[in-house]
This record gives C-alpha cells, structure tokens and sequence, in this order.
C-alpha cells in the first residue's frame, strides 16, 4: 500500500490523517474510518483496518476528528482534543473529511465508525443517503443511555453524573463554560460545555436507522452492555440490510481480536459490494 500524511483543512483546527491506497491498481472505491472517542487514527480500528483495506483494492481514509484523544497542542500551548468536543462538530468533521475525498476525485465513501465514530457514522449516512454500505464496531446508542447507564458502566461521571451535571450547568450559567472538569472515570476530563452537550444532544441511534438504507454490518462484543451498544434493536428498525454478528470473548476495543473483525469485515464487504 501507499500511504500519504494528509491533512484537511476545517474552519477552526485542521484533522490530520493517512490516506491509504491499493499499490499499482485503481482502487475500487473508498473507505472512510472514524474513530472511537479520544482515540485517534494510529490506534484501534482506524490503524488495523485500513493495510486489509487496501490490499481489497480499496482507497482507505484514517483520520482524526478535531475531538481526538482527550486533550493535546498542536503548534501552541492551547489545548485542543475530545475534552472540547461536541456533536455538531464530530459531525461536521465527517462532512469535512467526505469533501477532501470528493476534491480528490472520488464518490461517496463507505463509512465504518468504532464506538463514538460508529455513532457520528450514522448520523452521516443519515445525512448522505447514497452511501454505499456501513460498518459499525459497538456504535453506541446516543440519545441518554449513556447517562441512564452511567451508574452501571462507570462512564460520564458514574454515580455522580447528576451532580456534575448540576456543576456543569452551573458553571455554563457563570460564563464559565469552557472551563475543564475533573472526572471520576474515562474520559477524565472535559470542559462544562461539552459535558452537557454529551448528554442533551446527541440523536439516538436506534431511532436513527429508520433513515439508513445502506447495507449494515453491526458488530458487537459478547462482554459490552447491549442496550449501549444496540446491534439487534438498530438492525430490528433499520430501513435496509443489517447483520448482526456478537463476538465471543471479546471487549470494547477488540483486544486480541483484531484478525476477527478484519476478516469479518472484509469478507462482508466482499459480499455486499
């Protein structure tokens, strides 16, 4: 494969990225990946899918959301990351990195999306309805199940995520809402503004597939939590195509189980496309 260190420009910070392509043949069409929440494109899924990708023939596009990892610099000591993010940029973002592709001269990509990626890849297909398929490793459920779970899954704030949901309100109200926060758990730290915007909104996911017609696959581990990580309800109401496939022995992140989901993502693209 060949790889090239791209960058595309947003109108505040740019997202940076590799774009993979097929060596010595035109590729066949392009794939788009979209990472996990303070992730980035050189971990997980954005990082071991694309040399498999490229090798099918495909353009493979990894990149960074501005919301990647939880908090870094670029070429100053302002801070940017996931600790600042919100909906509508992650959103945003996809449509940026969807119109670098179309510039470079090809269609409309495949979208695959792990967890929070998964999740703002819906919403993209959603968006842009002739997207040829989608691939969706543990997308979360959106709307407020995270909060609803919180107490079980120990994530947002835990048991205390109405009480810093309460801190957080009250420091937007102040002026202070760009303000960090320390959490109890993952993802550590994040500023007031968008702590709440995690928790008012994002769509839900479920109700979300109605619109997607594309063909799905949805791929969920055996050891995740199926209501925040809705495989069956979301291939129950979606429009077109989905299949389902629960992993045994198998986390979040895919740990020792990357040869798995690269092989059954790959084979499924084989036979949908």
């Amino acid at each position: 494969m060949q790889l090239e260190l791209i960058q595309i420009e947003t109108n505040t910070t740019p997202l940076d990225g590799l774009f993979y392509l097929p060596v010595n043949e035109k590729p066949k069409g392009v794939v788009m990946i979209c990472h996990g929440n303070t992730m980035n494109f050189y971990v997980g899924a954005a990082r071991f899918l694309p040399p498999a990708l490229s090798e099918m023939g495909f353009a493979c596009l990894s990149f960074n959301r501005r919301g990647h990892d939880i908090m870094g610099i670029r070429d100053s000591r302002m801070a940017e990351g996931a600790a600042f993010q919100t909906t509508a940029e992650g959103i945003e973002d996809n449509e940026y990195a969807a119109e670098w592709l179309k510039a470079k001269g090809y269609g409309t990509p495949i979208l695959v999306g792990h967890s929070n990626g998964g999740f703002l890849a819906v919403q993209h297909v959603v968006n842009n309805p002739d997207t040829p398929a989608l691939v969706l490793l543990s997308a979360h459920s959106g709307g407020g199940t995270a909060e609803k779970l919180a107490k079980k899954t120990g994530l947002l704030g835990g048991g205390k995520t109405s009480e810093l949901r309460e801190k957080a309100e009250n420091m937007i109200s102040n002026g202070q809402g760009d303000e960090l926060m320390i959490l109890p758990g993952w993802w550590y730290v994040a500023t007031a503004r968008s702590y709440i915007d995690r928790l008012t909104t994002m769509p839900d996911t479920v109700e979300s597939a109605a619109r997607v017609t594309c063909p799905v696959l949805f791929i969920r581990g055996d050891q995740e939590i199926r209501e925040a990580y809705p495989a069956e309800d979301f291939a129950a109401n979606c429009s077109g195509n989905c299949d389902v496939e629960i992993l045994k022995d198998c986390d979040h992140f895919y740990r020792g189980k990357e040869d798995v989901i690269t092989e059954q993502v790959c084979n499924w693209l084989s036979k949908n496309l």
